[in-house]
């Protein structure tokens, strides 16, 4: 899985052909062993958990 960006811990990954589980753009975030997925469209969590406050920064 690509890596397109990392910041304070977290790591946002893209897959290409993610089109089977969720038919919405969206990016991955993973902190410490929590994974959640993101629309690219509005920032809305759409699967997963990571801890609140790094929801935050990933949807700033």
């Amino acid at each position: 899985m690509p890596t397109i960006s990392m910041f304070y811990g977290i790591v946002i990954c893209l897959y290409f052909y993610d089109d089977e589980r969720h038919k919405l753009p969206h990016i991955h975030a993973k902190y410490q062993g929590h994974e959640a997925s993101f629309s690219i469209l509005d920032a809305a969590q759409s699967s997963g958990e990571i801890p609140i406050a790094k929801v935050r920064l990933v949807q700033a």
